[in-house]
């Protein structure tokens, strides 16, 4: 859109207030919101924030941030009472925005420009990759002054309907918002666990991708907080039951071909660039889940016997390795990277999956064997025969090997990648140097 096709439509909406959306490196949406006397500024890219108050960003003494909008990204956003699908009086509209310094040029902080020079660097290998994304989230009750509780409000399974799902209320209202922001909802249902969903939208170029799972994540917290529960993405909010993981299906186009297809390759129509792709992504695997599972409580998914994956392997529809290809050919070929989960920065993550596997591309990398087995139940002897790895077993040893790999290092670039490993470390600290009441429970009378 052009600025007097966003003014029009600002205007004809009866927009009072204009949120200019980003994240910070751990992925928190954050956002400036101006009032309509200041929509022409905002336009312009000439609204300041004060960056030193953002995770990772700037020094105080060098505070000053630009918020540069993508213009195309306008939205008006359809909040509305529980039950009621018009707007409010005063609509509140928002643009997703690019950080920039005061002299106008790209901030090297911003996660978003991160995934778009990674992605330049795929179209200059005549590539652009097309994500899909799977982010499952629990939803919790509340209590009585509104705090967030980890009580279920349905004893559901996997694709259960109601009475037993009583969830799907809130799924309908929370797509019946996607959709009023453009978005194509594919499928909603219940998860595996009591209280766990899942809303699948339709795959696209990258960077539109990870704008849209940003927004997701707010619309489903903001329309589950109206609707009295408590939305998390939190991957492992409840022991004992699956967690919630983020399977992002990823394929490669050149122009409106499919370059992971080959109708030539013998017996599975894989070609050997997507071969190489994949090579790239079980290559970098071990750094890339620092990533794309980002916190301590990622790896309480992330641990054999809950369906996610833990060791480094591929499959044909075998849903227990690390990485899967679905059975569709075509446009649809595909791989599907299952070890992410939903707290993890959608436009870090892209950029590093996807420099991973240009990396592969670039160096030839090819696979091993794809595994027919299920790696779950193989023994330590067959893994080691078959030279199948695991992903680090916490947060502090995924650190550790992401901070050796120059491929991570140069796609993510030296400030957020310098920010996101001090962050982490600290976190990690924080956590091992914390007594939790189940060494208080296992010790303090036994010893």
């Amino acid at each position: 859109m052009d600025r007097e096709e966003i003014r029009e439509r600002l205007r004809d909406a009866n927009v009072r207030f204009l949120r200019l959306q980003f994240t910070d490196i751990t992925g928190h949406n954050k956002n400036v919101e101006v009032p309509s006397s200041q929509f022409e500024k905002a336009l312009d890219g000439e609204i300041l924030f004060d960056g030193s108050s953002i995770e990772g960003f700037t020094r105080i003494e060098e505070s000053d941030m630009l918020l540069k909008p993508d213009l195309d990204s306008l939205q008006i956003d359809p909040w509305s009472h529980v039950g009621q699908r018009e707007q409010t009086d005063n609509p509140v509209a928002h643009l997703i925005c690019d950080i920039h310094n005061p002299d106008g040029t790209p901030f090297e902080g911003c996660p978003r420009q991160t995934l778009k020079r990674v992605c330049a660097d795929a179209k200059s290998m005549g590539f652009e990759l097309m994500a899909g994304p799977e982010a499952e989230f629990f939803l919790f009750r509340r209590t009585a002054d509104g705090g967030a509780t980890t009580e279920t409000h349905d004893s559901a399974g996997y694709f259960d309907l109601a009475p037993l799902d009583l969830g799907e209320d809130c799924r309908r209202e929370i797509v019946l918002a996607l959709e009023a922001l453009g978005f194509e909802i594919e499928a909603a249902h219940h998860e595996v666990a009591p209280g766990q969903h899942e809303i699948d939208f339709k795959y696209g170029p990258a960077v539109k991708t990870a704008d849209n799972l940003a927004t997701f994540r707010f619309v489903v917290r903001r329309v589950a907080r109206d609707m009295g529960l408590h939305a998390t993405f939190m991957p492992k909010p409840i022991f004992k039951q699956n967690g919630s993981g983020m399977h992002v299906h990823q394929s490669l186009f050149h122009d409106e071909t499919n370059a992971f297809y080959d109708p030539e390759a013998e017996d599975d129509g894989i070609s050997q660039t997507m071969r190489w792709y994949i090579g790239g992504l079980l290559e970098h695997a071990r750094a890339i889940v620092a990533i794309t599972n980002p916190l301590v409580n990622s790896f309480k998914r992330l641990v054999p016997g809950y369906e996610a994956p833990t060791h480094l392997a591929w499959s044909m529809r075998n849903r227990s390795p690390l990485i899967r290809v679905p059975a569709r050919r075509g446009i649809g070929t595909r791989c599907e990277m299952r070890m992410p989960d939903p707290s993890c920065n959608p436009y870090l993550a892209f950029a590093a999956m996807l420099a991973a596997g240009l990396d592969g591309i670039k160096r030839k990398l090819d696979p091993p064997p794809a595994v027919s087995g299920n790696v779950y139940t193989m023994s330590a002897r067959e893994r080691s025969r078959l030279k199948i790895r695991s992903l680090p077993a916490n947060l502090g040893e995924a650190v550790d090997v992401l901070e050796k790999d120059s491929v991570m290092k140069e796609a993510i670039g030296p400030h957020i990648f310098q920010a996101f490993i001090a962050t982490k470390r600290k976190e990690w600290q924080q956590y091992i140097g914390h007594v939790h009441p189940w060494e208080l429970d296992q010790y303090l009378t036994a010893f």
